[in-house]
């Protein structure tokens, strides 16, 4: 009796050993068998559904990827950490092929990468970098830099500063929020155009608040956004008049928005300051058109995720990745190779051309 025992479990051991040799993942397939091929299943990670723009991010990822004849897992974290954590988690160990994230917290995936890592499950960071680790691959993205750029540069057009007004013109800052590391480029590129309209007091900030950690709004959340502009109005505009104000994104500018009405602006007395914003949500196209939000940055996110999935799809095919940028990106343990896309200023005067007619929004959403 203890010989068989010894035989079986001689036996039982050999298995095991062959099952892993082959590299059996928890659904009884080989990830070798469907590496490159249709099958492989791909784990998508998006940060909240409170935004349409990640909604959309979400649904066209899959779309790209089922074009190429993936499987698809795609959660959303709904900006609570911990949950997108788990959720990361949940998916390695169904056996994900690649993981493509855009992250909650820039700071907070270190120990679960390392876990797909162990795994060998490559890591695509999309949108957001993801910071602290060496465990990402790549990088899909847009110019974010450029992003603040834009925002400032229509702001000074606007102005007339180039043009050589004087003013003085009060304008109030607004950041993304503070563990989005897109939230630093965004306000480089805006504070390095700005700089030298504050620097020779034709931009003039009443509240004095001009450092990223003064500015930032925590989840890039409207209601956050609205107390802040409340208290700002409050405190420093008491006779002044608000001319501008930097806003990074659509949700955050509608907050901005929300609080200037109730102040009394948006009146032929009164009339609303220059708002910039981000990412071509509905709500603030529509704010747009009835002269209210003044202009927002058109990133095509199809074209992101139609970048993510040919990043994933030459991975796993074992292909040349395409990249455009090697040396921009460091996450503070290594730099990522990005691809990243081209930004577009958006107002009232080209919305219909650049939104509409590309069939990125549709007409009758916009009434």
């Amino acid at each position: 009796m203890r010989t068989r025992r010894a035989v079986l479990a001689v036996t039982a051991l050999s298995l095991a050993l062959s099952l892993t040799a082959c590299g059996q993942n928890s659904e009884g397939g080989s990830k070798d068998d469907t590496k490159g091929g249709k099958g492989s299943t791909i784990g998508i990670s998006m940060p909240t559904k409170s935004s349409e723009r990640w909604i959309a991010d979400g649904d066209n990822v899959v779309s790209e990827l089922k074009k190429l004849g993936y499987k698809t897992d795609l959660q959303y974290g709904e900006d609570n950490v911990a949950q997108q954590v788990a959720q990361i988690e949940n998916m390695i160990t169904k056996g994900v092929d690649v993981l493509i994230v855009a992250a909650i917290d820039g700071s907070a995936l270190s120990d679960v990468l390392q876990q797909a890592a162990d795994q060998n499950i490559k890591v695509i960071s999309y949108d957001r970098l993801i910071l602290g680790t060496k465990n990402v691959d790549y990088y899909a993205s847009f110019d974010n830099e450029r992003v603040g750029v834009l925002q400032a540069t229509y702001l000074i057009d606007k102005l007339g500063l180039k043009e050589g007004k004087k003013g003085p013109f009060n304008i109030e800052l607004f950041a993304g929020s503070s563990d989005d590391n897109n939230t630093r480029y965004f306000f480089d590129g805006a504070m390095k155009t700005l700089k030298p309209y504050l620097d020779d007091k034709r931009l003039v900030v009443r509240s004095g608040q001009t450092q990223l950690n003064q500015v930032t709004t925590l989840r890039w959340d409207g209601g956050t956004a609205q107390k802040r502009m409340d208290d700002l109005l409050t405190k420093s505009y008491g006779t002044e008049h608000v001319d501008a104000v930097l806003s990074p994104y659509d949700g955050i500018s509608i907050g901005i928005l929300s609080s200037l009405r109730s102040d009394g602006y948006g009146t032929a007395a009164k009339p609303y300051p220059l708002v910039t914003g981000q990412d071509a949500e509905v709500a603030s196209v529509k704010s747009i058109i009835a002269g209210q939000q003044t202009m927002t940055v058109y990133k095509d996110i199809r074209l992101l995720a139609k970048t993510a999935a040919k990043m994933t799809d030459a991975m796993l095919k074992d292909e040349k990745v395409e990249v455009n940028d090697e040396k921009s990106y460091n996450n503070k343990a290594k730099v990522v190779p990005a691809y990243l896309l081209t930004p577009v200023s958006v107002d009232k005067s080209n919305y219909q051309k650049d939104l509409v007619d590309s069939g990125y929004l549709k007409a009758e959403d916009l009434k």
